[in-house]
């Protein structure tokens, strides 16, 4: 069984906390339409990346700058729940896996249906 590195449980629990003060905190109420998706964290637990996703992909640059805004505060709540010595610095990026994830889908079955297509024709 693998034993997760300090890193992951860091990350792991920071996604939870997150979440919830986005939900709870933020001073911006658009705030609470984000989702967290995963935090990585470096091993020195100076940096964590923060994948994200919205409802709307096209407003992605826009939730991007306001959690960069955000990230203050964000980080400061951070410390005080976590009891971390030093807490991350926070990067946001927006997570494009699970719009890519339906584009390939939407391929896939785009595929399948044109070799039924191809399949029905041949047998006629």
């Amino acid at each position: 069984m693998k034993e997760f590195s300090r890193a992951d449980r860091v990350g792991a629990q920071m996604q939870r906390e997150l979440a919830l003060l986005l939900r709870d905190e933020a001073k911006n109420p658009r705030l609470a339409e984000v989702t967290i998706q995963e935090v990585r964290v470096t091993r020195d637990l100076s940096h964590a990346k923060v994948y994200f996703t919205v409802l709307d992909s096209e407003e992605a640059p826009l939730f991007t700058e306001m959690l960069g805004h955000a990230a203050g505060f964000l980080r400061k709540r951070l410390g005080q729940i976590m009891k971390l010595r030093t807490v991350p610095e926070l990067h946001f990026v927006y997570d494009r896996s699970i719009e890519e994830g339906q584009r390939l889908s939407a391929l896939i079955e785009k595929a399948v249906a044109s070799d039924r297509r191809e399949d029905e024709d041949g047998q006629a």
